[in-house]
């Protein structure tokens, strides 16, 4: 005895056959400008990561003009590097961090609904902080050259993209704040601890000014090492091996943490 499927449920097996899962996990550009047009439309996170390092370079950096570094270079260069660190740190962490908000509204749980994989769903938060990022050494930079910062060309693209790149590690860190602290709360932590990070790791005030013990503990902050890297080639020291191993010991952390927690996140669905 033989039996016949109905032609409805052959069909739908054929498509089952030939459906295959989105190239990249469904990471796309078109979903990146989503997340990058949902951002740039939040007029508080612009004003948080765009204008106010603007300000503080605008306060602190042009009381400086006139004053030259060791090697010649003008003072309020380096204020401009500084705080273009401080604005890129800002940006990507704060666009990390929005996944808490995502988690509290269920954005992330109808995510998983499409075929969008999860890892790329990290993907695009990463590559969305980046881009702020970006926004924010490019805007710290033109308002620095607006006031009359006159550098090398070489000096402006290696400093910029010492502050962009690494940067990266404050992406990360947002990805981990975002999957360790309930939303209501993300914004009150964010806030505090990249001031006191910023502080302590010689973007507000040189490391060498602070008192001994104090200038010890900022060399092993997250900031130190991106700071020292964006600011080598406006001062020529170079970059130490000790800034470079204290930016990718804090970047794998911040990784690693971030991955557990997201992996804990989804095993929740």
């Amino acid at each position: 005895m033989t039996t016949t499927l109905p032609a409805t449920a052959t069909t739908d097996r054929s498509d089952a056959a030939t459906r295959r899962p989105p190239a990249l996990g469904g990471f796309s550009p078109a979903v990146l400008g989503i997340e990058l047009r949902r951002v740039l439309r939040n007029r508080r996170t612009l004003a948080f990561t765009l204008l106010m390092p603007a300000v503080f370079f605008l306060i602190f950096g042009l009381p400086q003009r006139g004053q030259d570094l060791d090697n010649g270079r003008p003072v309020i260069a380096y204020v401009m590097v500084s705080l273009a660190v401080y604005a890129a740190m800002v940006a990507t962490t704060s666009a990390g961090a929005a996944v808490a908000t995502e988690r509290a509204l269920g954005w992330s749980r109808q995510l998983r609904l499409t075929p969008l994989r999860p890892t790329a769903y990290v993907a695009t938060k990463v590559a969305t902080a980046m881009a702020l990022g970006l926004l924010a050494v490019c805007v710290e930079f033109a308002v620095g050259a607006a006031a009359g910062v006159r550098l090398p060309a070489h000096v402006w693209l290696l400093s910029g993209l010492g502050a962009w790149l690494g940067s990266l590690v404050f992406a990360a860190f947002g990805l981990f704040i975002g999957y360790l602290v309930p939303a209501e709360n993300v914004m009150q932590f964010i806030g505090p601890i990249l001031a006191v990070l910023a502080m302590f790791g010689g973007l507000f005030v040189p490391v060498e000014v602070l008192p001994e013990v104090l200038a010890e503990v900022a060399r092993y902050t997250p900031v130190y090492g991106l700071g020292e890297v964006a600011r080598a080639p406006l001062t020529g020291d170079g970059v130490s091996l000790g800034a470079l191993v204290n930016l990718l010991a804090w970047t794998a952390v911040f990784t690693v943490g971030a991955a557990r927690l997201f992996r804990r996140d989804t095993a929740r669905v």
